[in-house]
């Protein structure tokens, strides 16, 4: 696995397609993103709240033909499982949509460590096409739960049953993985029907049974009673001089102290976060913030102190305020297509966590330092690699050249997180590398499509 080619508490402004391509290998454990839901709506954070400025588009569409129509030939090219779920989108909005989840999703498992997690939040207008492009992704026996998050109390929506619940879509990148049991606080009601008695000194338990897992354990005579039990004589007998033995029963049971106890687990189903008071102190007037108490408890969950986690679509800052304040901090990293962002970390951590920043930020795009020792991207063995791969055609208009009029070309330009590696050179003829420039080789293909 590959150390971060980035520090802790660093926060991007730029396109995180173009940031994440630079960014190296294995090298973050957890990734949780908030992207757009494709709702057809704008956001804009209103004038006078602290992320007054921020705004972003949710509208797609193919029209933006360089971009979208080349990310879709470039996952047919090399991921087919993937374009087979974006052929399946019943609208080009949706497709474009899907195409621009997917070769960043794509990227994002790249970063990820074998051992990593990652959380995508979305609802249910595109949530059953995001987790059919995360199983072409990060394989089918990589997903672990679709987690319902139950935003809202009450939502009137007309003619229909009132939108309530988010998504939040948990993939791991292998197995094993990090995971450390979440727990939630006990109801009043839960602790009324299941608690229902008071030591003397008035602490509340409820009693739990020792039979043993299918009926085989250790044998031996405990109160009267000869049988198997869960637990060996020894700690039944220490547990009975603590008090912790029930024996008022014709079996003994074992005492479980409420004061004791971490909680119910948490399922898959999460009731218990409401969304953000408009007075609460992290309320920052983001259009799609989360709540604090929803980064936490995932990051938590899915990480330990010391681990990187990444939040690709950062917004307000909120899941890097959770990192930094959890119990045992982690480190994070944000990126985030508004400079506002930025903006927002720094004010959050010192007025929320009584912190000052002491990270970077940055507008460029890292350079990798995971591949080892690559040879000048214009060497001739390249070049000869090349030639052989591709058959003596330009990878732009597809003709036949002699060696000497073919160019080596960047794939990803260099300015957009491309590499020397040979994975990301590609041989063009003059005129084609002359059309393509530093861009990408959406702009080339669009080119020829239009002089055709």
């Amino acid at each position: 696995m590959a150390a971060p080619n980035w520090q802790n508490q660093t926060i991007w402004t730029g396109d995180n397609l173009d940031i994440m391509r630079g960014m190296n290998a294995d090298s973050v454990d957890l990734i949780y993103l908030d992207p757009p839901f494709n709702s057809k709506a704008n956001y804009a954070a209103p004038i006078g709240s602290k992320a007054a400025g921020a705004a972003f588009k949710d509208t797609w569409t193919l029209r933006d033909v360089d971009v979208d129509v080349e990310w879709i030939n470039l996952i047919e090219a090399k991921h087919p499982a993937l374009y087979r779920v974006l052929l399946a989108a019943m609208t080009s909005s949706d497709k474009s949509y899907l195409a621009y989840m997917a070769v960043r999703l794509l990227e994002m498992h790249r970063l990820l460590k074998p051992t990593g997690s990652l959380y995508l939040h979305c609802d249910p207008t595109m949530s059953h096409y995001l987790k059919l492009v995360m199983d072409a992704v990060f394989g089918r026996k990589a997903f672990r739960n679709e987690v319902v998050w139950k935003r809202f109390n009450f939502h009137a929506d007309a003619n229909r049953y009132g939108a309530l619940t988010d998504r939040l879509l948990f993939y791991t990148k292998g197995n094993p993985y990090v995971f450390n049991r979440a727990y939630a606080p006990y109801s009043a009601a839960y602790i009324k029907a299941k608690f229902t008695h008071k030591d003397a000194a008035g602490r509340r338990y409820r009693l739990s049974d020792l039979n043993p897992p299918n009926g085989r354990g250790p044998v031996y005579e405990f109160n009267g009673e000869t049988r198997a039990w869960r637990i060996t004589e020894e700690k039944m007998r220490k547990l009975h001089a603590e008090g912790r033995i029930y024996t008022d029963s014709k079996i003994p049971q074992l005492k479980r102290y409420l004061d004791e106890l971490p909680g119910q687990a948490v399922g898959d189903l999460w009731p218990d976060i409401p969304a953000i008071n408009s007075q609460a102190k992290e309320r920052q007037g983001y259009p799609t913030q989360k709540p604090l108490a929803l980064l936490s408890r995932l990051i938590q969950a899915s990480s330990n102190p010391g681990d990187m986690i990444l939040d690709p679509f950062c917004g307000c800052a909120t899941a890097c305020i959770a990192a930094e304040s959890t119990t045992k901090k982690r480190q994070w990293v944000g990126i985030d297509i508004s400079p506002k962002a930025a903006e927002l970390v720094v004010s959050r951590m010192r007025e929320e966590l009584g912190l000052f920043f002491t990270g970077v930020h940055r507008t460029d795009i890292p350079k990798r330092t995971d591949l080892g020792k690559v040879i000048p991207y214009n060497d001739a063995k390249n070049k000869r690699t090349l030639y052989g791969e591709q058959g003596g055609s330009c990878n732009g208009c597809g003709e036949h050249f002699r060696p000497q009029n073919l160019e080596i070309d960047h794939i990803i330009p260099r300015a957009k997180g491309g590499t020397d590696h040979l994975s990301n050179l590609q041989l063009l003829c003059g005129y084609c590398n002359r059309v393509k420039g530093d861009r990408g080789m959406e702009y080339l293909m669009t080119k020829l499509q239009m002089a055709a």
